[in-house]
């Protein structure tokens, strides 16, 4: 059997670096050589990145994207998301092994949805997010403390730790 690596291991041997909005440890891997256009911008379709959420960094910033993301599961703690969607429903998943639990391995949140992530197990949990079209920063939103007060009460009490500011 193959030993997965430690977190200072696993941050090396990937290249990650911290994520300067969001926490946790990222790389972007992947950005598509085709473009196509939204608003008037020629964009590539689609990247993808490497996101690690440690122990001692363990979780995500509440923030939306404008494009649809689809997050993998690689391993070793699962991670939980918060989601909130446009019309200011609540939700939550999963990412682990544990399916039988209903932990998922891939979980597509739309663009526009509101979302914040945990590690809820483990020491790490390594995932990769698809991003299409390709990932901007101008097309991401970090919450802030004015944001999180249009959301409903049940949304506030529970994602206001995942609010900077």
């Amino acid at each position: 059997m193959i030993q997965q690596p430690d977190i200072s291991s696993l941050i090396e041997l990937l290249g990650l670096e911290p994520h300067p909005l969001e926490g946790g440890f990222f790389r972007r891997t992947y950005t598509a050589k085709v473009h196509g256009e939204i608003n008037n911008k020629k964009t590539p379709i689609a990247s993808s990145i490497f996101y690690l959420l440690t122990s001692d960094a363990p979780s995500g910033v509440l923030h939306r994207n404008r494009s649809d993301i689809i997050h993998c599961y690689h391993g070793k703690g699962a991670i939980r998301y918060y989601l909130v969607s446009p019309s200011g429903q609540l939700s939550t998943v999963t990412l682990g092994w544990d399916l039988a639990a209903g932990e998922q391995l891939q979980l597509v949140v739309p663009g526009g949805y509101w979302k914040a992530s945990m590690l809820v197990s483990g020491d790490y949990g390594l995932i990769s997010e698809v991003v299409a079209p390709a990932f901007d920063f101008a097309d991401h939103e970090v919450a802030n403390s004015t944001t999180i007060q249009n959301l409903s009460k049940q949304a506030r009490e529970l994602l206001s730790p995942f609010v900077l500011g």
